[in-house]
């Protein structure tokens, strides 16, 4: 039994097919299912159930999965302990990022981690925050980037950026109300983003006050929520790092959020509490702190980076 066997185990049991494993490692499928077919001889057992339509992990084959998982987190933790040690920033980093704020830092994110730190082979992926606590679990990931309140037993958070929300008014509400109140909006449409918790709680935190009828309609995405407000009025809520996505005369139709509502999301890192890659992470941060806006990245990140 090798480690190479264990990793090929445990991604067959993630993709559910041998075609989609191979290609994930990067080896030819006669090659994973050569060495799987071995392990199976060795151990006497059969792993898999294989159809023309699928592959399913027999009973055996899931608790010997997640012993195979245990073994690989702690023969890589050995390897981290000495790229460590050595001081050296390299190797592999999975990092996932929660679909809400992969569109505003990714693409700065990607340019310049890619620029500053070539020898580190990144791969990035959009994941929904209990996935990315799941895959965490299972060192399907290294790291994951999501709003705050997702700490579980052996997850470790730590904050990044605090963003504030922002209203998006239509044209006939801004020619009656030039400041935002939104007990004077109570008859107006309120649209809010399908599915991204922060963004309808703040919602929702105007809707207490309103005595009328609440008007909440859901869509898929930001863009999505600012042409149904053009085009149909009302209004929305909408991150700061969009803000600069929007045209100059859209930008005339924003306004900032006043008293007592919900006008901010904290956005944290994800860790398992005994990861020990704290030059990788300091990368993720120092990355950050080059196209973050200003006052938007935690002060204790600023002054101290990541210390594990």
């Amino acid at each position: 039994m090798t480690l190479q066997q264990l990793k090929y185990l445990v991604a067959i049991d993630r993709y559910r097919s041998f075609a989609l494993a191979a290609e994930a490692l990067d080896v030819t499928q006669p090659t994973l299912s050569g060495m799987i077919g071995k392990l199976e001889e060795e151990l006497d057992i059969k792993l898999f159930e294989r159809t023309n339509r699928k592959v399913s992990t027999t009973s055996l084959g899931t608790k010997i999965v997640k012993q195979a998982q245990l073994i690989l987190m702690e023969a890589n933790r050995i390897s981290e302990m000495v790229s460590e040690s050595k001081g050296a920033v390299s190797g592999e980093f999975r990092l996932a990022v929660g679909p809400s704020i992969a569109p505003y830092i990714l693409p700065d994110f990607i340019r310049t981690y890619m620029t500053d730190y070539p020898q580190v082979k990144l791969s990035i992926e959009e994941m929904r925050p209990e996935a990315m606590i799941k895959s965490l679990k299972e060192s399907g990931i290294d790291a994951g980037i999501a709003t705050t309140g997702h700490i579980c037993p052996g997850i470790f958070e730590i904050p990044l950026y605090t963003e504030r929300f922002y209203v998006y008014l239509s044209k006939d509400c801004l020619r009656k109300l030039t400041v935002f109140k939104p007990e004077e909006l109570e008859h107006e449409h309120l649209w809010v983003m399908k599915e991204v918790q922060c963004l309808r709680e703040s919602a929702f935190s105007f809707c207490k006050g309103r005595a009328g009828k609440r008007h909440v309609y859901e869509a898929g995405n930001i863009d999505t929520l600012i042409r149904i407000v053009d085009a149909n009025g009302g209004y929305t809520i909408i991150p700061e790092m969009h803000l600069p996505m929007l045209s100059e005369p859209q930008k005339q139709n924003v306004r900032h959020i006043d008293g007592n509502h919900l006008s901010f999301r904290k956005i944290s890192m994800y860790i398992r509490e005994d990861c020990v890659r704290e030059r990788m992470l300091n990368t993720i941060a120092d990355t950050l702190k080059k196209f973050m806006p200003d006052g938007m990245l935690e002060t204790p990140l600023i002054r101290n980076g990541i210390r594990l």
